[in-house]
């Protein structure tokens, strides 16, 4: 309906000046109205030109006053000229009409409220407001001084207004053919191909953004913590072996061999392979020396050290087993070489898995070795890479360990 009137007027009429009077003359929604306006538009059918204006439009307040009349007027038609009770004049009107309207009536002087009720002080009065309002909602001019009451009240608001002129396109027809969009098999067997009006491909329109992938929350984050320690100088740990034996994982950092965290309860340990067959020999027996006797400033545990319990198999619980690996490693090199190390990478815990809860996790680990290092440097440290991760770092003296 909206295509073929705005077609037939240009077939008889040179242009439409104001689409939005012309969808109000011909009953339509100027929403509707622009839709087609554009697909005419895209075909070269009409020329379309599109313009904004300012325009006052009436608030839900406005509406009701424009249907209704004003609230003081309501109030003063509701009093009779020999006058009423104030209790009775409340039972007549609404609540927001007696509110509104008394105070509105006695600052333009209409009536007076007084102890023996509510008076009458003119005869008659013009309800202004209600005029103004139907003219705006009409959309005929209002002066500008007229307005100020409105305004002041916040009965209307103005809003922008947008429209096109229309007048005939290059490719102009007072009845549009529906353009085909594709040659079919059909069109072919029949031969009405011949005479169907094709869609022209507009090769320059944009096309759909590309939908690519992007990085799991996790991966994210680990990449951006990654990059903090290469920027402050560390190298990666190889983390690629999820397997560890007992000693590395445990003995080597010498947690003894009865504490809990080694039950079955906390670890997974392996079945197939169930030990492992290569350990440095000389380092288990310093190994094995400090945890029952105790060196280099330790008293050790005072117990039987098990070697078939060094060997059994699990997966790692925490990625310091890599770092015991690479201290061992560091120790063999016939110089010694400051390093910083880090690693980034899953460790397995026997928990009960909950939807807050899994058997596996992340840990983040950094490794510095060198001499002279002080509680001060890790501090420096630690500063250093939460800031570069953009979180407040913490007093020092609130550092515990």
């Amino acid at each position: 309906m909206a295509e073929e009137s705005i077609l037939g007027f240009l077939q008889t009429n040179e242009a439409i000046s104001d689409s939005q009077q012309f969808a109000a003359s011909v009953g339509i929604d100027h929403s509707e109205l622009e839709s087609v306006i554009k697909s005419l538009r895209g075909f070269e059918i009409v020329d379309a030109q599109e313009f904004q204006q300012d325009q006052w439009f009436l608030k839900d307040e406005g509406k009701t006053y424009a249907r209704e009349g004003s609230p003081e007027v309501q109030l003063f038609k509701a009093v009779p000229p020999e006058g009423i009770a104030k209790e009775e004049l409340q039972r007549k009107v609404t609540p927001s009409v007696f509110k509104l309207g008394s105070s509105w009536a006695v600052k333009k002087k209409w009536v007076e409220i007084g102890r023996q009720g509510v008076s009458r002080k003119v005869e008659h009065v013009e309800d202004k407001i209600q005029v103004f309002l139907q003219q705006i909602e009409n959309g005929k001019v209002v002066d500008e001084k007229d307005l100020a009451e409105l305004k002041s009240r916040k009965l209307i608001e103005y809003k922008p207004l947008k429209g096109y002129t229309l007048r005939r396109g290059p490719k102009y027809v007072s009845k549009r053919k529906k353009a085909a969009t594709d040659l079919t098999r059909e069109h072919l067997l029949r031969g009405d191909w011949r005479d169907l009006e094709f869609k022209e491909y507009n090769l320059s329109a944009q096309v759909q953004p590309i939908q690519i992938g992007y990085l799991q929350p996790l991966l994210k984050v680990r990449d951006a913590i990654q990059r903090i320690f290469l920027q402050m100088g560390f190298e990666e740990m190889p983390t690629n072996n999820y397997v560890e034996s007992s000693f590395w994982n445990f003995d080597a950092l010498f947690q003894p061999q009865q504490h809990p965290a080694r039950d079955s309860h906390d670890t997974f340990f392996l079945k197939v392979p169930s030990s492992t067959r290569e350990l440095p020999e000389d380092y288990v027996d310093k190994v094995k020396h400090v945890h029952e006797s105790g060196d280099y400033g330790s008293m050790g545990y005072r117990y039987k050290w098990k070697r078939e319990e060094a060997d059994k198999n699990l997966l790692r619980t925490h990625t310091t087993a890599v770092s015991a690996r690479m201290l061992y490693k560091l120790a063999q090199q016939k110089s010694f070489n400051p390093k910083r190390y880090y690693s980034i990478d899953r460790v397995f815990r026997n928990e009960a898995v909950d939807r807050t809860h899994l058997a596996e996790f992340h840990q983040i680990e950094g490794l510095i070795c060198d001499r002279g290092l002080t509680l001060g440097d890790l501090l420096g440290v630690l500063e250093d890479f939460f800031a570069r991760l953009g979180m407040l770092y913490f007093p020092t003296k609130f550092f515990t360990f």
